[in-house]
């Protein structure tokens, strides 16, 4: 009998300090009353700020809707590069809605929703620059961001090229780009086409060199709420909210990425 209450004791100690961790990042969220998201605000129109210095764009209204349906203020945190996964992974962020591409090298530290927009790699360079192709780039200087997926592009891609590194790409990649302190610059499509519209020194050369799915990002070891940004990015897509934030901020005439809902 003795033994039988030692190990019911001991089996109730190991409940008490299992429980509370397996209550997730939902039931943490809602006991704080805020929820902190890393958003980007290196380049419009996925994130910026604007004159009165709040943060807008596609992505701070795809995370301002992430916190509403978790019922629960939303205080931004901005990052970039490298600072995306390992604020998440040391527990400074909760969320991480910041243009990032989930790539299988990422997935070994962080957890991934489905995509809930795409974008590839694309060049853009100036106008006069006589620069056509990746080849043209040798001997050239360009901006790239660190720790970003266009900076191991254009290492293989370019090798002879003069790399640029920017910790954001605006303002700093774009005004050195407007200011021709440099030739040509690697990003997103997505943040690259809406440069070239606003600049027309600007231009982008022919090709897409990825089409990476853009993810939200946690830390590992909560499936669960893994799953519930899932049906989140489902729904998002589902319901319009997806193309009408696109258009918003892309243009009417825009046409979104397809993405596929998981829900």
């Amino acid at each position: 009998m003795k033994r039988l209450l030692t190990a019911l004791a001991a089996l109730a100690f190991v409940a008490g300090s299992v429980l509370p961790a397996l209550a997730g990042m939902l039931d943490d969220i809602r006991s704080r009353g805020t929820v902190r998201i890393g958003v980007s605000l290196g380049g419009e129109p996925i994130g910026f700020r604007d004159p009165q210095n709040n943060p807008v764009g596609y992505d701070v209204d795809v995370a301002t809707l992430l916190a509403e349906k978790l019922g629960v203020p939303v205080e931004f945190t901005d990052v970039s590069g490298d600072a995306r996964i390992s604020m998440l992974v040391s527990g400074q962020l909760d969320i991480v809605v910041a243009n990032t591409s989930a790539t299988l090298e990422r997935a070994k530290s962080v957890n991934f929703t489905i995509p809930y927009n795409r974008a590839g790699l694309r060049v853009i360079v100036q106008a006069d620059s006589g620069i056509k192709t990746l080849a043209d780039l040798a001997g050239k200087k360009i901006v790239v961001g660190r720790g970003t997926t266009g900076e191991t592009f254009i290492k293989k891609a370019a090798p002879e090229a003069e790399l640029v590194y920017v910790d954001q790409f605006a303002p700093d990649g774009v005004l050195q780009l407007q200011q021709k302190r440099v030739d040509a610059a690697i990003e997103d499509s997505s943040l690259l086409d809406y440069l070239a519209t606003k600049n027309p020194s600007l231009v982008t050369i022919d090709g897409l060199y990825s089409n990476d799915p853009i993810g939200i990002a946690v830390a590992k070891g909560d499936p669960e709420f893994v799953r519930w940004l899932d049906m989140f990015v489902s729904d998002y897509i589902q319901s319009g909210a997806y193309e009408a934030n696109y258009k918003k901020w892309w243009g009417e005439t825009a046409n979104p990425p397809s993405l596929n809902p998981l829900w």
